[in-house]
């Protein structure tokens, strides 16, 4: 035990409500201490003044971006930045031997003309880009495990593929009939004061946005694509719902074969996921609710089936900021770094 050391990280963009949550996991997390919070626009504040409720805890100042800084003294760097940002630091923390974790959506496009059309950045770290692996455990740990560069999925996009992806990967379903009817918590579109998050605005409604252009489309498609071993189109649809954690995502799919009953497809889930500690399959008639994975890193999945139509209904619920976010993250670094990939995560949500 003389030898023991924790591992150093950093957080870049510690003040936003995805990295407030890995600072609050990180500072629990038995094998690293948090060295580092980085952040331009509240550089020289204690972090303790913008989240005042961790004065006791949390000591570090917010220190200004500064890459040669950053690799000094961090082995693992979170990039919870928004998007456009982490395509410039990444490339310069990999070189100096950092392993980086892109919370934004830089990294998580293997064709960067499909990243460009949706975000609006031109790229040049076009070598970087190919070295990240798409940060979605439960179907590619093995490569997580070997990456230094990882591009953590979207909220939408994890729940949406952990419902989605075993009826892919079998060939259950005709790929081209999958709809995907999400909700959202209000945490999901960030901290900044943004008008259709006022509780005057959001409280007691529920609506649709970004209808048919939701950038987390592409996203979906691409590993969609991936699973089913052709190019395949999803129809997204998110709505904002008036809470402040939680994605529930409903998806429709045509099965292949009608003679399919929802026992069948339990079996086939539970299978699929029976090595991935973070997914549970939910018993028969029994339908996820949001609450249940509040705080926590799970994601619960329903699972029935329409005789009357031929279509598989999949359920799943996650919190959009820990399993969603953080705590993916987290996960992923786990595996990265030869660890038991559920060390330092919540096991059990908030409920009630």
């Amino acid at each position: 035990m003389g030898n023991y050391r924790r591992v150093p990280v950093g957080i870049v963009g510690a003040s936003g409500y995805g990295g407030v949550q890995l600072v609050r996991l990180l500072m629990d997390h038995p094998e690293v201490d948090v060295v580092y919070m980085g952040g331009d626009k509240n550089a020289g504040k204690p972090f303790a003044e913008i989240y005042p409720h961790m004065k006791h805890s949390v000591e570090l100042m917010v220190e200004k971006v500064d890459p040669e800084e950053i690799a000094r003294k961090c082995e693992v760097v979170f990039l919870s930045v928004p998007n456009g940002l982490a395509c410039d630091l990444a490339p310069q923390l990999l070189a100096k031997g950092c392993k980086v974790l892109d919370l934004s959506a830089d990294y998580r496009f293997e064709n960067l003309t499909t990243y460009t059309n949706w975000y609006g950045k031109e790229r040049k770290d076009i070598d970087t880009a190919k070295q990240a692996v798409y940060g979605l455990p439960e179907l590619y740990r093995d490569r997580i495990a070997e990456s230094q560069l990882i591009g953590c999925p979207g909220c939408y996009p994890t729940a949406s593929l952990l419902a989605l992806s075993p009826l892919l990967k079998q060939g259950l379903i005709v790929p081209e009939t999958a709809i995907i009817d999400a909700k959202s918590g209000t945490s999901g579109g960030g901290r900044e004061a943004k008008i259709g998050m006022l509780l005057a605005e959001a409280d007691n409604s529920l609506a649709a946005y970004n209808v048919a252009r939701h950038r987390h489309t592409p996203e979906i498609e691409q590993i969609c694509s991936d699973l089913a071993g052709h190019e395949v189109k999803v129809q997204f649809t998110p709505h904002l719902i008036p809470m402040v954690r939680g994605i529930l995502a409903t998806v429709y799919a045509t099965l292949r074969d009608p003679g399919l009953v929802r026992d069948d497809l339990i079996t086939i889930y539970r299978a699929f996921y029976r090595n991935s500690p973070w997914v549970k399959i939910c018993e028969a008639s029994t339908y996820p609710q949001t609450k249940w994975a509040c705080g926590s890193n799970l994601c619960y999945i329903g699972i029935e089936v329409d005789p009357r139509t031929g279509r598989a209904i999949i359920i799943s619920v996650i919190d959009n900021l820990i399993k969603g976010q953080a705590g993916q993250a987290i996960q992923c670094m786990n595996l990265m770094m030869g660890w038991d990939e559920t060390l330092g995560l919540p096991k059990l949500g908030f409920y009630p």
